[in-house]
């Protein structure tokens, strides 16, 4: 990125991009403020101003969310991953083998932002089935970017192969005494128990791209 942004300038790039790319809008002034924790809505727009004239966003007056990120410098840095298949976000859900959750594999690939994935070299994607996950603003339709990951530390979101059911399921994950303990993000379901050696986790959540149908 141009050296010539400042500090400011570059986190509200960021910023946009990102909101651009987990919710297909971009975002108002308000949005910023509270996003990069801007003190008022006139430093947002003047900050703006700045990015606008140095040619890395085009804004339309008069229009809430009228802000567009233009020219190559956007494109040639929105890499792709492969979406892999479905995670179930609620009863774990048969898949075909383990292998569908192999990042390597023969895949779709779809367009991320790079500020999603920053320098991370295993990433991929899962689209979400259920509603187990709610409470951490992951719903039935989202895309959830993975790291691939044998490890996560307790109370991040995996997906975990259940072994012997050849199923899997997103859910935080918690390492207990004799146990592993799958909890789902939604007051409204219970908790998933299985022995160590019945579970091998995946991958851990990085990031959401919301489904706006």
């Amino acid at each position: 990125m141009s050296k010539t942004l400042s500090v400011r300038q570059q986190r509200l790039l960021d910023y946009i991009r990102t909101f651009i790319a987990e919710r297909g809008y971009p975002p108002s002034v308000r949005d910023i403020v509270q996003g990069c924790k801007v003190s008022s809505t006139s430093v947002v727009d003047y900050n703006l101003k700045l990015l606008a004239k140095a040619g890395f966003i085009r804004r339309t007056p008069d229009i809430s969310r009228g802000i567009e990120l233009i020219g190559e410098s956007d494109a040639h840095r929105r890499p792709t991953v492969p979406l892999v298949g479905l995670i179930a976000a609620g009863c774990p859900i048969p898949v075909p083998d383990a292998d569908s959750f192999n990042p390597t594999a023969q895949a779709e690939r779809i367009e991320v932002s790079s500020t999603l994935i920053g320098e991370r070299a295993h990433v991929y994607a899962l689209k979400v089935k259920g509603n187990s996950m709610i409470d951490a603003l992951i719903n039935d339709g989202d895309v959830v970017l993975m790291e691939a990951a044998e490890r996560v530390e307790n109370g991040q979101m995996a997906a975990v192969w259940i072994k012997n059911d050849k199923e899997a399921t997103l859910k935080k994950f918690y390492a207990e005494p004799n146990r592993v303990r799958l909890q789902p993000a939604n007051a409204t379901m219970k908790p998933l128990f299985y022995k160590p050696e019945e579970v091998a986790v995946q991958g851990r959540v990085i990031a959401v791209i919301r489904n706006l149908n």
